[in-house]
């Protein structure tokens, strides 16, 4: 499953630095996952503080 980042983040950078591929990076207005490179581990959901990563 597809991961996203929600409105819920709170630019923290935890899950940048927690994706072991750098498939995570700043978007306008919150960190944003590029779907084509996710391999989908869910490291990121795992590491952010807020619960803004939601499998979709």
């Amino acid at each position: 499953m597809a991961y996203v980042i929600t409105d819920a983040c709170v630019a923290c950078g935890a899950c940048e630095a927690a994706c072991p591929i750098g498939a995570i990076s700043m978007g306008e207005e919150h960190y944003e996952i590029d779907q084509d490179a996710c391999v989908e581990c869910g490291t990121c959901a795992a590491g952010c503080p807020t619960e803004a990563i939601e499998e979709q």
